[in-house]
C-alpha cells in the first residue's frame, strides 16, 4: 500500500527530470544562439517556416509514439522557439546596405524607437529627427536613403510637408495604420520613391518573427524591395494590398474593434462590480477577454482616439450596420424569438464554417494558457 514516502520518492523523481529539462533547455538556448549567429553573418532569415513545420511534426510524431500528448509537446516546442528567436536579435543581418543612411522622423516615439533599435541591430547608420532635433533638420536629412516617418496620423500632413527636400534617390515611408491618405501626401511632397506600410503589431513585441506588415504600393516600388527584403530577414510576414483595399479591411480589423473595446471598457466602468470580483468568478475565455480590453486602456489615449477619428467618416455606415445589427438581436430577445436567434447564429456560422474547426483548436490552447496563468491567493 502507498504511502507519503512512496509520494516524496516520487516527487523526488520529477524534480530530477525538471533539473534535466533546465539542462536541456540551457543546452538548446546555446544551440540557437550559435544559429542566430550563422544567420547574421548568412543573411538567412530568422524564420524558416519549412523548417518549423516539419520539425513540430516530427516531434508530434514521436510523442504519440511514446504515449505523450502530441498538443503538450508542441506547446513546449513553440515556447521554446519563441525564446530562440527573442535570443537571435541581439545581432542581425543587413540585407540592403544602400538604403544606408536612414533617418526616422518621430523616432523619440516607441514606435520610432522599436524600428531603429532594429535598423541599428542590422548594422545600419541610424538618425533620429523628432521635435529636439528640428533647428538640425536639413543636416540630419542631408543624404538620407530611407526617410521613415513615424507620428500621429493626425500630425503626418503637416510633418510631411515641413520636410526639406529629399534626395530624389530617397526612400520615403510611412508606417501609420491608415494608407491613402498618407501615401498621396507622400508622392506630393516627394517626387522620389515611395512606399507605405502597416506594421500589425505594437512597440511592446519581444521579436519581430510572424510579424505581419502590410505593403502599400507607392511610387518605383523596386527601390523598396531593399527595405521588403530586410523585413523578411527579420521574420516578419509580407502581406501586399492596394491601399484602398487596405483602409477598408481597417475598417473592420482595427477601428470596428478598437471602438467596440472602447465602449465595452466603458460600460464596465460604470457598472456596480469592481474588477477584482468580475476576475473572480470569470471563466478562462472572459479571462482573456478582459485582458485584450485592458490592454487597451494601458495604452496610449492619443493613439487610439487618433486611428478611430482618422477613419470615422469612411467607418460610419458600417457603424450604421453595426447598431442594426444590435437592434434587430435585441428586438428578437424582447420577443423571445428563439427561432429568429438560431437563424442569425446559422447564418454568422456559414461565414466562418471554414475555419471554425482550426479557431476552436486555437482558442482552446489560448484558454488553456490564459486558466495556467492565473493566479490563486
Amino acid at each position: 500500500m502507498a504511502n507519503i514516502k512512496d509520494l516524496d520518492q516520487l516527487r523526488i523523481g520529477i524534480d530530477e527530470c525538471d533539473t534535466q529539462l533546465v539542462a536541456l533547455l540551457a543546452r538548446r538556448n546555446s544551440i540557437t544562439q550559435k544559429i542566430g549567429e550563422i544567420k547574421q553573418q548568412t543573411g538567412a532569415p530568422l524564420h524558416a517556416p519549412e523548417r518549423e513545420a516539419s520539425l513540430l511534426a516530427a516531434r508530434r510524431q514521436e510523442a504519440i509514439k511514446q504515449g505523450v500528448n502530441p498538443e503538450l509537446v508542441e506547446d513546449i516546442l513553440r515556447r521554446m522557439m519563441r525564446e530562440a528567436y527573442q535570443n537571435q536579435q541581439a545581432k542581425l543581418a543587413c540585407s540592403a546596405p544602400q538604403l544606408s543612411p536612414i533617418v526616422i522622423v518621430g523616432g523619440q516615439g516607441a514606435m520610432g524607437q522599436l524600428f531603429a533599435q532594429q535598423f541599428i541591430r542590422s548594422g545600419y547608420e541610424v538618425r533620429i529627427l523628432d521635435k529636439d532635433q528640428q533647428t538640425n533638420a536639413q543636416e540630419i536629412l542631408k543624404g538620407a536613403k530611407l526617410v521613415m516617418i513615424s507620428v500621429p496620423i493626425n500630425a503626418l500632413e503637416t510633418i510631411v510637408r515641413a520636410l526639406p527636400p529629399l534626395d530624389n534617390d530617397c526612400l520615403l515611408v510611412d508606417i501609420t495604420s491608415v494608407k491613402q491618405a498618407p501615401l498621396s501626401v507622400l508622392k506630393e511632397v516627394h517626387g522620389g520613391p515611395v512606399v507605405g506600410l502597416h506594421p500589425m503589431f505594437g512597440p511592446d513585441i519581444s521579436h519581430w518573427v510572424k510579424q505581419t506588415v502590410v505593403v502599400c504600393e507607392g511610387r518605383e516600388h523596386q527601390v523598396a524591395q531593399g527595405l521588403l527584403s530586410q523585413l523578411q530577414v527579420w521574420g516578419c510576414q509580407l502581406v501586399e494590398l492596394d491601399a484602398k483595399k487596405h483602409d477598408e479591411a481597417m475598417q473592420i480589423i482595427q477601428v470596428m474593434r478598437h471602438l467596440t473595446t472602447f465602449v465595452y471598457g466603458q460600460f464596465l466602468a460604470k457598472q456596480g462590480h469592481t474588477l477584482e470580483e468580475l476576475r473572480s468568478c470569470s471563466s478562462p475565455i472572459y479571462q482573456l477577454e478582459l485582458m485584450m480590453v485592458g490592454r487597451l486602456f494601458a495604452q496610449s489615449p492619443e493613439l487610439y482616439s487618433d486611428i478611430m477619428l482618422a477613419q470615422f467618416d469612411n467607418v460610419a455606415p458600417l457603424l450604421a450596420q453595426y447598431q442594426e445589427t444590435f437592434a434587430s438581436t435585441l428586438k428578437k430577445l424582447k420577443a423571445g424569438d428563439k427561432v429568429g436567434l438560431i437563424d442569425s447564429f446559422a447564418e454568422a456560422k456559414e461565414y466562418f464554417s471554414d475555419s471554425t474547426a482550426h479557431f476552436l483548436t486555437q482558442s482552446r490552447s489560448l484558454l488553456n494558457k490564459a486558466n495556467d496563468a492565473k493566479v490563486l491567493d
